[in-house]
């Protein structure tokens, strides 16, 4: 069972992604609460995931990720946003965020995108790429990006292209028609030739090079 913490200060939020997550067999909502009871509710229920909104009104969404961050046992951590906060993603992915959901994200998605979290991976939808890219690159020109991604070999420009999309590694893999722990290889070696240290870097380079572009995605 996935142990799940959502934290937002609008009620509204907090009672429809319990409800969405409940209707899951394999997922929990522990608790729902706003911005000032998460650190002291997820040290007391050591939820496996946090779903946080970037931005509360009272309290500093920042803050609370650094926070969950420091725990002994820390959650996996992905952003909730309406991606009206574009100058807060930067902060947010080198602070150790997994992914960022937007709000309305589609109920159907949202168990799976949890479930993604929960194994480890990051939870990045396409619609969210394309939004915060510029947010961590900058409005730079596309050939830097464009020529990190020319080191990788085809194949690892298909798995990119993927984990750009939020697949998880057995969801590549069984796209792709390998194992997972081939996968897992290509995942490793992808990270390696772009310079990033997490999925989420990777996938907004993947957007900055073109490779998600309909002419990028021949790439495959």
């Amino acid at each position: 069972m996935i142990r799940v913490l959502v934290v937002d200060d609008e009620s509204l939020i907090r009672t429809g992604f319990t409800h969405i997550l409940n209707t899951a067999n394999d997922i929990e909502v522990v608790a729902a609460v706003p911005g000032g009871q998460a650190v002291r509710t997820a040290q007391e229920l050591q939820p496996d995931v946090v779903l946080l909104d970037i931005r509360m009104p009272d309290v500093d969404g920042l803050t609370i990720l650094a926070d969950l961050r420091s725990m002994p046992q820390p959650p996996v951590v992905a952003m909730l946003t309406t991606f009206d906060t574009d100058e807060y993603v930067a902060t947010a992915l080198r602070s150790g965020a997994a992914g960022f959901l937007l709000k309305d994200t589609d109920p159907e998605q949202l168990p799976h995108l949890v479930r993604t979290l929960a194994q480890g991976e990051t939870a990045l939808s396409s619609q969210v790429t394309r939004l915060v890219v510029d947010g961590y690159l900058g409005n730079g020109v596309r050939e830097p990006a464009a020529r990190l991604a020319d080191r990788l070999t085809e194949r690892e420009r298909a798995v990119l292209v993927l984990m750009a999309e939020g697949l998880a590694n057995p969801d590549i893999g069984e796209r792709l028609h390998l194992s997972t722990g081939t996968v897992k290889g290509h995942v490793t070696n992808v990270l390696a030739k772009l310079q990033v240290s997490s999925r989420v870097q990777a996938a907004l380079i993947a957007e900055r090079s073109g490779l998600l572009t309909p002419e990028g995605e021949g790439a495959r």
